[in-house]
């Protein structure tokens, strides 16, 4: 078992963790969730290898402790959302090949104004968090294939060289990409002194994640929703191992 862990001190002028339970309008949770946390490590640092299989990822990030270091504000937003979705991934391909004609998605009109039969575009509410800073501490678990010491050791070293240097491959965000979150590495012996906040909430059911972690490879991105019961107290988020039974996930192969 990898004992090292790493800690990030991440923050932003806005954020928002949609709670599913609002359905449309986005209402965000008061609190980064570990899904979201975990997507800022790997926007610095995952790794893998693709074959004939799909994607097989040599590691999965384990966020284990988030501490809220600015109090949750909200803030109500009103945006315009275009009512279509992307095209596929294969879509992406023919186009960027050449096979294809790119289509754009018509932000502006209705199917009888565009002519091409999308859409258009929605104004929806979204009640988002304001001035967000967090410190998430998060640990490498690696797969059984990759979890020699010393192959350990190189993601370890790795990913702080790389968050030290403040590198990433994508630009962290919080919940949605027009969101940026910026980081900063924190040393161990910095990240033991926490400023006091007082803060206590039972958020309630929070989703975990939206993928199952335990996988030795990836097909496609078919969502494997999990959640788990959340409770601040004094303003640190405890996130329990994603194998432990606080996490409640569906079966392995029906999601």
């Amino acid at each position: 078992m990898n004992k090292t862990t790493h800690t990030l001190e991440v923050w932003g002028d806005l954020a928002c963790f949609t709670r599913p339970e609002m359905k449309v309008e986005r209402f965000s949770y008061p609190v980064i969730t570990p899904s979201a946390a975990r997507g800022i490590f790997d926007a610095i640092y995952w790794d893998g290898i693709r074959d004939t299989k799909g994607m097989h990822p040599y590691f999965h990030w384990q966020v284990e402790r988030i501490e809220i270091l600015q109090l949750p504000r909200y803030i109500a937003l009103r945006r315009n959302e275009v009512k279509d979705k992307g095209p596929s991934i294969q879509t992406i391909k023919a186009w960027m090949e050449g096979g294809e004609q790119p289509e754009p998605l018509w932000a502006d009109g209705s199917k009888d104004e565009s002519g091409t039969g999308q859409k258009g575009r929605t104004q929806r509410q979204t009640k988002a968090l304001k001035n967000v800073r967090y410190r998430i501490v998060a640990r490498i678990i690696p797969k059984p294939k990759y979890s020699a010491l010393e192959q350990i050791n190189k993601f370890n070293g790795i990913f702080e060289r790389r968050a030290k240097q403040g590198k990433c491959f994508q630009q962290p965000f919080f919940g949605c990409s027009e969101f940026p979150a910026f980081f900063e590495y924190v040393q161990h012996a910095e990240s033991t002194s926490k400023r006091e906040i007082h803060f206590d909430q039972h958020v309630g059911w929070m989703l975990y994640d939206v993928f199952d972690l335990r996988r030795e490879f990836v097909i496609d991105d078919t969502p494997f929703i999990s959640l788990f019961d959340a409770t601040v107290k004094g303003g640190v988020l405890e996130v329990p191992p994603f194998e432990s039974a606080e996490v409640r996930k569906p079966e392995r192969g029906t999601a």
